[in-house]
């Protein structure tokens, strides 16, 4: 695991509710996610993970990606360090605790399975992964399968067949 400086953030107690000691879970998948890509995140590198309600993420998604509704995470990366100087902080992340709950019930997962799922998710974002085409979505939830994995999160991909 890394030395990473996490700071957790719980603005919504509806959080504490849903997952027990929430702020190891968050700590653990965001820990776990810097180490699978240690190389490009080293420890020193600092990010802030806010856990908000649904309004606070509807107000920043409006504001930041013109789309007045809440979603699930949102990853905020810092710009980068200019060369020369020592690597800066890694960026934040805030999740939606309504949002959130709501996925894991209609998935049939527990909050905090999913939770785990959307922070090494927001993670690799803050390192540079993406998802807009189909090449990089692939390359991006086959690093989140290997890291959810190691985290004994199960494929949280996998397509479940009720019929």
């Amino acid at each position: 695991m890394t030395d990473a400086l996490i700071e957790i953030e719980v603005e919504d107690e509806t959080w504490r509710d849903a997952v027990a000691d929430v702020e190891s879970v968050v700590d653990r998948a965001a820990r776990a996610a810097l180490s699978a890509v240690s190389a490009e995140a080293p420890c020193d590198r600092e990010l802030v993970i806010l856990l908000a309600d649904d309004e606070a993420v509807r107000d920043l998604n409006a504001r930041f990606r013109d789309k007045d509704r809440p979603t699930n995470v949102l990853s905020f990366p810092a710009p980068d360090t200019p060369p020369g100087f020592p690597p800066g902080p890694l960026g934040d992340i805030v999740l939606a605790s309504g949002v959130c709950g709501r996925e894991a019930a209609d998935q049939g997962k527990s909050v905090q399975n999913h939770l785990t799922h959307l922070v090494v998710h927001g993670v690799l974002h803050l390192l540079g992964r993406d998802h807009m085409v189909e090449a990089e979505a692939e390359a991006m939830e086959a690093e989140e399968r290997a890291i959810l994995a190691e985290l004994g999160v199960s494929d949280p991909y996998e397509v479940i067949d009720d019929g």
